[in-house]
């Protein structure tokens, strides 16, 4: 279990098995440890409770009582019975990093989010699509030297994904006309091409690169194999049956 109850109110661990933090000891981290609850993913889980329309204050509350002197809110808090010789107690910081901006900057913003009765640094745009579900989902399937996918399917969006600048030279037609698209720049140092392929498409795609910076040709080809989508190999037996049932028809008369 991630959630732990203390004397100050609930935390959250980072996840399962979380070796950084002190040892069940009280010795300090050092190359191994024990994962404590972070109060950080408490205002986390405040901004969570406001997005469910629900009362934040336990965790604004929880996130005051975590914090030592002049309101400092510790990485982690203790989890374990109190260890008075090592100054340790149950809900209390321990010895890793304090004050954590981090920390603090999830504690301004739910007060701010608890004030507006919504969540303060709401991304609208994402919110739209995975919540209120508007507009269409596009299907996107992205090939990129780290995960070299080998099939597609036909109705896809596929995304060719790159390091640097290039040409990217492919053929749907078993290069009987080959086709040249110039890389899309991106400001995270990412170049793509985008390569729609409609329902009805089922022949292969097959490319390489021209790589802009080194005028250089990757001198290898790679194809990603496109299947059909389910609507359309549900359209495809339909097709058949009628053509059977047209032939006995005929045969009988």
């Amino acid at each position: 279990m991630l959630k732990v109850e203390t004397p100050c109110g609930p935390c959250w661990r980072r996840y399962n098995h979380d070796g950084y933090g002190q040892r069940e000891n009280g010795d300090s981290f050092l190359g191994w440890g024990t994962g404590r609850p972070w109060p950080l993913l408490t205002g986390e889980r405040g901004h969570y409770e406001i997005a469910a329309g629900r009362d934040p204050g336990p965790y604004l509350r929880a996130l005051e009582k975590f914090s030592e002197g002049i309101g400092l809110i510790p990485e982690q808090i203790w989890d374990a019975p109190d260890l008075p010789s090592r100054h340790l107690r149950f809900g209390g910081p321990t010895d890793s990093a304090v004050p954590l901006l981090w920390a603090h900057s999830e504690y301004v913003k739910l007060h701010r989010s608890a004030e507006d009765k919504k969540v303060f640094d709401l991304i609208e745009p994402a919110y739209d699509r995975y919540v209120r579900g508007k507009g269409k989902r596009k299907a996107i399937e992205v090939w990129k030297f780290n995960r070299q996918v080998r099939t597609v399917t036909a109705g896809t969006l596929l995304r060719i994904q790159a390091d640097s600048p290039f040409v990217l030279h492919w053929t749907n037609d078993e290069w009987v006309h080959p086709i040249d698209t110039r890389s899309n720049a991106t400001g995270i140092g990412i170049d793509f091409v985008d390569i729609p392929l409609q329902r009805e498409d089922a022949r292969p795609i097959r490319f390489t690169f021209l790589w802009l910076e080194e005028n250089r040709w990757e001198e290898k080809d790679y194809t990603i194999e496109v299947q059909a989508s389910k609507a359309e190999s549900q359209i495809r037996p339909t097709r058949r049956n009628k053509r059977k049932a047209h032939v006995k028809r005929v045969g009988a008369v």
